[in-house]
Parts: structure tokens; C-alpha cells; sequence
């Protein structure tokens, strides 16, 4: 492997080590797949432009149950990867046990915080970004009524749906249809459930329907393109699953997370501590490409940029979920 040669770091307590050696990154995925076309593609995404960019190649694996976790990452900490990626919040209990017996490696997962000062956590502000997206939503709405499909019922994808609520009443819809796909992680990867549950909203009326379900998600934009109805994607860029049928994308930058991951390893500047990322910090987003740019009006951009940039200054708040889970929308 292409030896990378380092000169002394700043001395903080925040790095480690202080010497970068050979770079060996490892990426671990979650349950749906490294190709669910969301989360986990966004994952895969961010390695292969390290790879491309760098010329260093990386490890992955893609776990197929839950019993897999500890020891997939236990293997990789064992043949010296650094850093090590874990995407999905379900990581964080091997996580815990696996980073304390590696001082030494660097580790960084997404969507959890584990308090380790070798572990870099990456959680982001899926509200914010899940606010514009409901604002495009209710513009784009004739009959002013839209929907949500979640993945599995956690706090994380209540985040989703809570932020488009906000969004889409602050825009004129009357109704916000909300469903979510299951309560096991097998919600993420039921894209035949997912369709089947978005043609339900649809007959209730919405003809804007957002998904935040990982690979379910595909089924989600399926129906609703099907219908003759307007799908919205998550995490990576849909627009082009179902052209001039998805309104748009919310963009979770998990590509950008693993690839500053892995380059910070190169570069001998990873830092532990927690990542709160949203609009400000450009972690979300929506997205807007010629596959759906037809779709959304100047009125529509112009009342979206607004309220982007009014969450960023601080002037509009965006809510999530309560400590009683109830969305204040």
C-alpha cells in the first residue's frame, strides 16, 4: 500500500494518534445494502471518492443481521483498519465495546454519538433539511394534502417526518399524512410494503409523498410515480429514479461524512468528539437537477431559499420531536 509520509502534529488530545501511518480506511454498511439507492449508497458514495481522489483503496462490509456487528468490526480494528466508518445508529453498542480495547484506531459512526475520544460521531439535522422539502411539498400539492412513509418508528426518522410537517403546514398544506413502514430493521428494505402504504395515502388524497425509509423508500417513489403523483427522495439524490416524478431530494450528505472521515485518516488530522450538521453546516440540503428541475417554479425556489436561509440566520426554528414524542406542528 502507497506509504503516506506525515510530519508531527499539533499536539491535542483530540487526535490520535500523532502520526499517521498507512492508511487502511474500512467502511461498514447497514442492513438494506450498500446499493439501496439512500443512506448506505450515499455511504459508498464518499469511499469510492476517496479512492478515486486518492489512489488508497478501502475495505467494506455490508452485515446481513444484527449478530454480525461486533464481529465485523472487531475483525477490521484486529487487521489495523484506521479509520473504521460504521453508517447507521445500530452500530453503536458494538461500537462501544470494540473503540475502547482500539485506543489507538480511529472510528467514526453516523447517526449515533458514542462519548469515546477515539470515536468520531456524525449526527445530523435531518429536520431542517426535511423542512424545505415540506415547504416544496405544499406548493406543489393541488389538492394541499401530502404524506410521509418512514422506515423503522425510532426518534432519528420521527426527525424526518416532524421537520416536513413543520415545513409543509408553514406552506399551505392541510393535512400531513404520516405512516411509518414497521418497527424492526426490516422496515428499511420493504420497498413492495412501501408502495403498498403510499398508494393508501395517495387514495386518502396526497399527491406529494415523502420518503425516509431507505431501500423501502424505491417502492415509496414507485407508487407514487405509478399514480401520476409526486415522490420525494431521501438521503442520496432519487430525482433520477423516477424522473420529472420526484419533486426533489432531501440530501443527508453521509457521502461527505466518509470521505472526510477517511481523508482526515490520511492526512493525520481525525478528531473524536460529536458533528451536529445541518443546513449551516451543510449537512442537509434539497436537491435540484434536470431530472426534476421542470417541476419546481421560481416561486417554489425562491420561498425554499428563503426559508433556508432564515434557518440558518437563526430566524426560523426548526422543531423536532419532544421528549414525549409528540412533533409541536
Amino acid at each position: 500500500m502507497k506509504r503516506i509520509v506525515l510530519g508531527l502534529l499539533a499536539a491535542t488530545a483530540m487526535v490520535l494518534p500523532a502520526f499517521a501511518a498507512d492508511v487502511q480506511p474500512a467502511i461498514l454498511y447497514d442492513l438494506g445494502g450498500k446499493f439501496d439507492k439512500s443512506f448506505n449508497e450515499a455511504a459508498y458514495h464518499g469511499a469510492e471518492k476517496f479512492k478515486t481522489e486518492t489512489g488508497v483503496p478501502y475495505v467494506e462490509f455490508e452485515v446481513s443481521n444484527a449478530s454480525q456487528r461486533e464481529q465485523a468490526l472487531r475483525r477490521f480494528a484486529e487487521d489495523g483498519h484506521n479509520p473504521i466508518v460504521m453508517a447507521g445508529f445500530a452500530w453503536e453498542d458494538a461500537l462501544k465495546k470494540v473503540a475502547a480495547e482500539y485506543p489507538d484506531l480511529n472510528f467514526a459512526i453516523i447517526d449515533d454519538a458514542v462519548d469515546l475520544p477515539n470515536v468520531r460521531s456524525l449526527v445530523f439535522k435531518e429536520n431542517e433539511g426535511s423542512y424545505l422539502v415540506g415547504i416544496m411539498a405544499a406548493m406543489a400539492s393541488k389538492t394541499k394534502k401530502v404524506s410521509f412513509v418512514g422506515g423503522m418508528d425510532i426518534p432519528l426518522i420521527r426527525k424526518f417526518e416532524c421537520g416536513y410537517v413543520g415545513g409543509a403546514k408553514s406552506a399551505g398544506a392541510t393535512d400531513v399524512i404520516q405512516n411509518m413502514t414497521g418497527d424492526t430493521p426490516a422496515a428499511w428494505n420493504d420497498p413492495a410494503k412501501g408502495g403498498e402504504i403510499a398508494k393508501t395515502q395517495i387514495d386518502q388524497g396526497s399527491d406529494v409523498v415523502y420518503a425516509a425509509a431507505g431501500g423501502t423508500g424505491v417502492g415509496v417513489l414507485q407508487a407514487a410515480a405509478d399514480a401520476g403523483k409526486l415522490g420525494i427522495g431521501v438521503d442520496s439524490n432519487q430525482n433520477g429514479l423516477q424522473p420529472g416524478k420526484v419533486l426533489t431530494s432531501m440530501l443527508k450528505r453521509v457521502d461527505v461524512a466518509v470521505y472526510t472521515a477517511f481523508m482526515d485518516g490520511k492526512n493525520g488530522t481525525f478528531k473524536g468528539g460529536v458533528e451536529n450538521l445541518g443546513l449551516k453546516e451543510g449537512g442537509v440540503d434539497y436537491a435540484m437537477d434536470d431530472n426534476n428541475k421542470a417541476l419546481v417554479t421560481d416561486e417554489m425556489k425562491a420561498a425554499v431559499e428563503k426559508a433556508k436561509a432564515d434557518i440558518i440566520a437563526g430566524k426560523v426554528e426548526v422543531h423536532d420531536y419532544t421528549a414525549d414524542n409528540a412533533c409541536p406542528y
